[in-house]
């Protein structure tokens, strides 16, 4: 497949992949406030349920490219459904046995099939087109995934017909039992999907190079291995931090709401509807208005400026809603960072996604060290925790990514 090809069709199938991506880790959102009132846990034993997602991603990054390598990317995507099912199938014995272990399990086969996913979908929408472009395909994918994490909470209520507060464990049977037939049928539609195999520039030895691709290739050809490339390792370790701070922007909201006494169960459309403003900027500006690089810049000042103000204001409401800031500044880190990291790979580039894939596990660390700083102090000041992390990325974005 040439990048002159049309692909829309193959992104709106991967559009769908992407949201039910964000559906699959949304269900830590809701049961993170479920099982600390059904089972009357601390915020860091629940936070766990984060880090089992998220550790399998330092534990299957290199296996799932590996199966890409051996079987292509469609058929991939295809596994890494039927391992969400079974996921979900021990979710459901999970509520039954009401053991936090047997949840720690489900979540930690869940992170697997979001592992396989993720190693998939992401770099397949980066070199689908264009690499300066790519910012802007991924933030059209990043639209269908963050409008997936509080659809989870919204559509359990809506099945079970109870609000988080008075939800019981046996309650989770019926949506989690349709949730595991929606994943099979999406495991059938990647197999039959119209979707190309694709490669990047420099990947595959047998081709020759087009001669806007020859100096990236020639720069990969130089290389023996794929920890020779400073800039991809160092967006490995901003990824790292990256989705730690995501997934706290996107996953503590309604606890967060919860602890301060607000009413309702929703507060998870404050982060989600921050991140999809991020996203249409992001599809509207890059990169004819602003290169991937500045947009990362942008995002993190965005984001130092909400987390701290997350973590001062004084009002409850007030603070809840700051959280809109830092989803607003993690828009478009995401977008930028994958192509930043990935360029010049060539042959390497599977190899690279691999390191990509495995940084993930971030979503591991970061919201276990937001629960301990939770339970030692405060939810509001657990915040803090965010503002080094995005610190970082701006320097990525101003620096990080030029080091060759």
């Amino acid at each position: 497949m040439t990048r002159k090809q049309n692909y829309l069709l193959p992104l709106a199938i991967i559009g769908v992949f992407f949201f039910s991506l964000g559906f699959a880790l949304g269900i830590n959102s809701y049961l993170m406030p479920v099982l600390k009132n059904a089972m009357h846990i601390s915020g860091a034993s629940s936070s766990l349920l984060l880090a089992a997602t998220f550790v399998p991603f330092l534990i299957f990054g290199i296996p799932a490219t590996a199966c890409i390598r051996a079987i292509g990317y469609k058929r991939t995507m295809a596994v890494s459904f039927g391992i969400f099912a079974f996921a979900f199938a021990l979710f459901i014995l999970a509520a039954q046995q009401r053991s936090l272990v047997w949840f720690l399990i489900a979540s930690f086969v869940s992170g697997a099939a979001n592992t396989v996913l993720q190693a998939s979908v992401n770099p397949y929408v980066t070199i689908l087109g264009p690499l300066n472009s790519a910012a802007r395909r991924i933030s059209c994918m990043g639209i269908c995934n963050k409008l997936a994490w509080p659809v989870t909470t919204l559509f359990i209520t809506l099945v079970i017909g109870k609000g988080i507060d008075s939800t019981q464990l046996s309650d989770l049977y019926l949506p989690f039992a349709i949730i595991i037939g929606v994943f099979l049928l999406l495991g059938v539609l990647a197999l039959l999907a119209p979707l190309p195999e694709v490669k990047a520039a420099g990947e595959d030895d047998s081709a020759s190079s087009t001669e806007e691709d020859s100096a990236s290739t020639a720069y990969a050809n130089s290389k023996t291995s794929i920890l020779q490339f400073p800039h991809l390792l160092l967006g490995c370790l901003t990824l790292f931090l990256y989705v730690g701070v995501e997934t706290i922007s996107l996953a503590t909201a309604t606890g967060y709401a919860k602890s301060l006494g607000l009413e309702g169960d929703n507060y998870g459309f404050i982060p989600s509807i921050g991140m999809i403003v991020g996203y249409i900027a992001g599809v509207a500006l890059i990169p004819r208005y602003l290169s991937q690089a500045a947009a990362m810049r942008i995002c993190a000042v965005i984001a130092v400026v909400g987390s701290i103000a997350v973590a001062v204001a004084p009002s409850p409401v007030v603070s809840v809603y700051c959280i809109f800031l830092m989803a607003l500044g993690c828009s478009l880190m995401w977008p930028a960072l994958w192509p930043l990291a990935m360029a010049d790979l060539g042959k390497f580039t599977k190899a690279g996604s691999s390191l990509l894939t495995m940084a993930m596990a971030g979503g591991a660390v970061m919201p276990w060290v937001q629960g301990l700083v939770q339970d030692a102090y405060s939810f509001q000041a657990s915040y803090w925790v965010c503002v080094p992390c995005f610190l970082f990325i701006l320097y990525y974005g101003v620096w990080g990514y030029k080091v060759r």
